[in-house]
């Protein structure tokens, strides 16, 4: 596998259990970085919200005490920060790499505040996506870091924060970061299974479904002793868990494809084409329809939302569906959004 592994724990918590860590990630060739959290505001007040400059201190002893990376390079970290005094204090501490978390990235202003105190520091800087999944948002703070000259080295994906997370700690809505991959195509995008899944038995699945969607890496929280960690327990990793999700993993970039088989994609694509191209007929027809009715409903004095008359359609739109052997749930989502745009035309 080629890709770049950042992982490391939740929390820096005592110089031992980070010590122990790294001595031990220090042995894995795929591993780039140590990731250590130095400030963790929680959500709720009352619980651990990391160490601050202890942490950032034994960073820089053990990045100095000769411990090298497993291609000979000296240790390197990286953490969050969230303020400019973050930033100060990480270039005190020779902290190269740092990341800008999903509440940061959802606020212009703290973004505009951090770019101050980056500019001309010579940072490395990742941005996770922010809590909600808006692509426009996730790409603007990257944009205003750019422009402030700072590096941006990747974008990490950590999935969203939803009513329903089907599961999952944080929705990963594949389809975001595949947008942010069409508007930024040279960006590395990075994958932050650990919080995405919530529990570290998804971790694998989750990390598995980003190869195959062409991440450039992952970001892994890794604790010696993860029923004990003092921030997310239940998702971090063991050392050995750790080995195991990353010697599981292909690169699915590095297939290899016969003449045969690129003849059969070619084939099945412009199958999809010619289906797509048939989709766009039959909703423009539909929606045409939708002005139709439109006119009756006006001269009629009808509500342009009629309930029961949707019920009936979803419901039997969905027994289709099933008996068709395709996904309800995903039928139901854009039987949604195809009515809700009618409704909008018959509102216009």
């Amino acid at each position: 596998m080629s890709k770049t592994i950042i992982a490391g724990p939740c929390s820096v918590e005592s110089r031992q259990q980070l010590q122990s860590v790294v001595e031990i990630l220090c042995r894995v060739p795929h591993v780039k970085l140590i990731r250590g959290g130095v400030w963790k505001p929680r959500t709720r007040p009352g619980g651990f919200e990391g160490l601050g400059e202890p942490a950032l201190r034994w960073m820089k002893e053990l990045s100095e005490s000769g411990l090298r990376m497993a291609d000979g390079s000296p240790v390197r970290f990286c953490c969050e920060v969230a303020r400019p005094e973050h930033v100060e204090l990480c270039s005190q501490y020779s902290i190269r790499d740092i990341w800008l978390g999903a509440r940061t990235t959802a606020n212009p202003f703290m973004v505009e505040e951090l770019c101050a105190a980056l500019r001309g520091s010579g940072m490395n800087v990742m941005v996770k996506n922010p809590l909600n999944p808006d692509v426009r948002l996730w790409l603007g703070a990257i944009e205003r870091l750019q422009q402030c000259g700072v590096t941006i080295t990747a974008a990490i994906h950590r999935g969203f924060s939803m009513y329903d997370n089907h599961g999952y700690r944080n929705d990963p809505l594949w389809e975001v970061p595949m947008e942010m991959r069409r508007l930024l195509p040279d960006m590395p995008i990075l994958c932050d299974p650990s919080h995405i899944a919530g529990s570290s038995t998804l971790v694998l699945s989750v990390a598995r479904a980003a190869m195959q969607l062409a991440f450039d890496g992952l970001m892994l929280e890794v604790h010696p002793a993860p029923g004990t960690a003092l921030t997310d327990a239940g998702q971090q990793l063991t050392p050995a868990a750790m080995f195991d999700v990353v010697n599981s993993l292909t690169d699915a970039a590095g297939g290899i494809v016969s003449d045969q088989m690129s003849a059969e994609l070619t084939m099945l694509r412009d199958n999809i084409d010619d289906v797509d191209r048939q989709l766009l007929q039959l909703l423009e027809k539909r929606m045409q329809c939708s002005r139709q009715i439109a006119v009756i409903k006006r001269q009629a004095g009808l509500a342009v939302y009629q309930s029961e008359r949707w019920a009936e359609v979803l419901t039997d739109r969905l027994r289709q569906a099933e008996a068709l052997g395709l996904d309800v749930a995903f039928i139901k989502e854009l039987l949604e959004k195809i009515h809700g745009e009618s409704v909008r035309i018959q509102m216009d």
